[in-house]
Parts: C-alpha cells; sequence; structure tokens
C-alpha cells in the first residue's frame, strides 16, 4: 500500500457510467483519507466529464492500464456493469490490489464465493458496496429495533418503487442473460441486503415477477416473500411500474408498528452536484417526511407518534473501507454477506419461474 498513517489511500475507479460518476467518484473524493487518483472508461465524452469534476485525475481507457502500475494504488473501486464485475474484481486481486465492488457482486452466489475464496487467499480485503444499509430510513428502523420501540417484529415490508412507464434501455434493462439486468438483480439486492441485516438468515423463498411494460425485456415488476430462520417474514416489493407508491417501510411488531414513506435523500443529492463536505447539512429530511410509530391508527389519519429520520450516511461506508484497509475496524460489508443475499436472489428466480415457493 502506497498510503501512510498521514496519507490518503489513493483509488482507481473502474466505469464511470451512473455508478461510478454519481455515487462511488463523488464519495472517494468527499472522503479524507482516499484521494480519487484513476478513473478508467473507454468513452471520450466520460473520459471528458471526469477530468472536468475531478480535476487532476488520470484517465485510463481501459482496467488492465491499472494492473500495470498495482503498486501506485491501494484500491480498485468496481463501477463497471454487472456482467464485468467477477472478471474485473478477479484481476484487481490478482494484480494485489484490495478491491470495493458494486452491487451486485456476482451474477450467482457461488461466482460471490469463489471471489471471497481468492480475496481471503491473497490476504486482500473485497467489499461490496450496499450503500443502502446507510439510508436514514434503515438506520432509523435499526435503532428502533435496537431499542425494542416495535416489540418481537412479525412482518416486514419494504418497497422500492418507482413511476417509469416507458423503459429506458441499456444493459440495466436487457434481457440478454449474461448482462444481469432487471430489477431484480438491481433494486432486489438493496432491499434483500437490507431484510438479511435486520432479520437473519433465510430458510424458504417465494416470488412473482413480471415484465409489465411494453418493449421491456428485463423483470420490471417483483415481490420476493422471505421466511427468516427467526420467523419474521419479510415481503419485499421492486417496481418501475407503480403508478400510486406505497410505504418504503411498514414494519409490524408485536407491540407496535413503523411506517415510512419516501426515499432517502442523498441519491437525489448526488445527482444534483452536491458532495457531502465536512460541515455540510447531508442526508437530512424535513420533518413532514418523518415516519410514525404506533398501535392500532393509520399514519396517513395523523395517527401514530412521529419518529425523527436519522440523517442518511453514504460516506460512513467508505470511511469504513478506509478503516479496514489500515487495519482499524472491519469490513463493511463482505463478500460472503453478498452471496447470503444472492443465494435469495436465485432461489426467487426459480420461485417466479417455476411458480413454487424455494427452500433454502
Amino acid at each position: 500500500m502506497t498510503g501512510t498513517a498521514s496519507a490518503p489511500l489513493r483509488v482507481g475507479l473502474v466505469g464511470y457510467g451512473l455508478a461510478g460518476s454519481v455515487f462511488h467518484a463523488p464519495l472517494i473524493a468527499a472522503s479524507p483519507d482516499l484521494v480519487l487518483d484513476t478513473v478508467t472508461t473507454g468513452s471520450p465524452e466520460r473520459a471528458a466529464q471526469a477530468r472536468a469534476e475531478h480535476p487532476g485525475v488520470t484517465v485510463a481507457a481501459s482496467p488492465e492500464e491499472l494492473w500495470t502500475r498495482a503498486d501506485a494504488l491501494d484500491l480498485v473501486v468496481v463501477a463497471s456493469p454487472n456482467k464485468t464485475h467477477v472478471p474485473v474484481a478477479t484481476a484487481a486481486l490478482e494484480a494485489g490490489l484490495p478491491v470495493v465492488v458494486d452491487k451486485p457482486l456476482a451474477g450467482t452466489a457461488a461466482e460471490a464465493r469463489g471471489l471471497a475464496a481468492l480475496a481471503d487467499a491473497r490476504g486482500l480485503l473485497l467489499s461490496v458496496f450496499q450503500n443502502r444499509r446507510w439510508d436514514n430510513d434503515f438506520l432509523t428502523l435499526r435503532a428502533l429495533l435496537a431499542e425494542g420501540e416495535l416489540g418481537a417484529v412479525q412482518r416486514f415490508e419494504s418497497r422500492f418503487e418507482r413511476w417509469r412507464p416507458r423503459p429506458k434501455g441499456g444493459w440495466r434493462e436487457s434481457g440478454a442473460p449474461e448482462e444481469i439486468g432487471g430489477l431484480l438483480y438491481d433494486l432486489g439486492s438493496h432491499v434483500v441486503d437490507q431484510a438479511l441485516v435486520l432479520f437473519g438468515p433465510a430458510v424458504r423463498v417465494y416470488a412473482e415477477s413480471d415484465v409489465r411494460r411494453p418493449s421491456a425485456e428485463a423483470d420490471d415488476d417483483t415481490f420476493l416473500a422471505i421466511t427468516h430462520a427467526n420467523g419474521v417474514r419479510s415481503h419485499l416489493w421492486v417496481s418501475a411500474t407503480t403508478a400510486q407508491l406505497g410505504p418504503r417501510f411498514r414494519v409490524l411488531g408485536q407491540t407496535a408498528g413503523y411506517v415510512k414513506y419516501g426515499l432517502d435523500p442523498q441519491e437525489a443529492a448526488l445527482r444534483e452536484g452536491l458532495r457531502p463536505e465536512p460541515g455540510a447539512v447531508w442526508g437530512v429530511e424535513p420533518e413532514r417526511l418523518w415516519g410514525r410509530i404506533g398501535s392500532g391508527e393509520s399514519p396517513l389519519t395523523g395517527g401514530g407518534t412521529p419518529v425523527e429520520t436519522l440523517p442518511g450516511a453514504y460516506p460512513a461506508y467508505y470511511a469504513a473501507v478506509s478503516a479496514a484497509l489500515r487495519g482499524t475496524g472491519p469490513n463493511p460489508v463482505t463478500a460472503y454477506e453478498a452471496a447470503a443475499a444472492l443465494d435469495v436472489l436465485e432461489a426467487a428466480k426459480r420461485s417466479a419461474r417455476e411458480g413454487v415457493a424455494v427452500a433454502l
């Protein structure tokens, strides 16, 4: 590693599309312990964008250029299309570089565990960017559960819904299996990961998955039901065809329930070019969007008690990665956790295809 206790760790970023330019590059640049050294993209337009948005950054045309100067880097972040995650991460690990990979880590749980084993054998960090663990609503819900505010949870409902009646096209909506497109592996990676973090291993999965929009190729309206080993049931929706959005969370416990509408504001802020700079207000939402906790009353008619939403904290992910690289903290999201989520996603694909519940 070139970084020292005082010098920032140098990062090579592979890919400068949505994930690379909106999420990873700004969060890396905002971290006091990281510096965005190199961006890899084969697009002249994206290369120009990277140089404009991050003056002084080196632009490489391919990931292979990173491996030739591996000793000048401390971390590689893979934010390229899903189908490239496994080969690029493999090459980075074989070049002796720690790696962060955007979700989903791989197309299958077996591939994810193979990458984990390679990282272990090389003694290198392999982390997965599950930024939604640092959403404001998720952090608030974790705090409520830790405090026992709901009693024993019986059912967890989570929705990541959008209204996009016309497909945008591109690999994310491709029906080609090698692209690993569709909402199950995109937004589904988030809602499944959150459910497993909150309530532990899954033992049974049922799913319904549809292609609703004309000219769409991949799933755009999917429902998953997970039975956890502890008896909690998670009901998860991911959709691009929702004309009326449901609550982001509805969590039902033995003594109370928690209902929260609206999405965490951090993605919208990053898309607008805002940055989580030191001292700046970040991840805070207005009081009118706070969730409500109570029993026997509808939050839509003012029932329950408002619960202040904790600020979202995407920068905490890369702060944790930095600590893990310096040996002062754990890997914030391991490849084995990502593999467990992929077990659920693969079971969901089979369930939707065959119309059966799948035991894990």
